[in-house]
């Protein structure tokens, strides 16, 4: 992607990536305006597929100001587009257990919105605690190399 504007801070913490792909998503444009001015989060969202189709829900994307909207609901349900391929292998992912598919994130490319999706499997507490150890270890050793 050309420039990121949101990105799923939780997801490598709380979840362990296993494969990654990257979907266009039906927006309006106001929507899209929003976007740019990055007032949108993931913060409970998730991808499922329904009827063939792959839909976000829980995609937070606030109202855009200049707008004159009645009735908009921030966190409607979005459509995905992918090939038919990839929506065969995450449909096959969600049918196992343990795993889920989950938003990374949001970004522009040649001025269309995309969203970089990831089938995940869920970390233990433990695995958490080691991601935390590698982290402050990985600082630590940057200040030490800097000092």
């Amino acid at each position: 992607m050309e420039k990121i504007l949101i990105k799923n801070k939780r997801a490598t913490f709380d979840y362990e990536i296993v494969e990654k792909f990257e979907s266009g998503i039906i927006l309006k444009g106001y929507e899209v305006k929003s976007l740019r001015l990055g007032q949108a989060h993931f913060a409970s969202s998730y991808v499922t597929i329904s009827g063939g189709k792959v839909l976000l829900h829980h995609f937070h994307i606030a109202p855009y100001l200049k707008a004159t909207l009645e009735s908009y609901n921030p966190e409607q349900t979005r459509e995905l587009l992918l090939h038919k391929a990839e929506i065969l292998k995450i449909s096959s992912a969600l049918n196992t257990k343990g795993v889920t598919v989950i938003p990374l994130d949001c970004g522009l490319e040649k001025q269309r919105v995309k969203v970089t999706l990831a089938i995940a499997k869920g970390k233990t507490q433990y695995d958490k605690r080691e991601s935390i150890k590698k982290r402050d270890l990985k600082r630590h050793i940057e200040t030490s190399l800097r000092d």
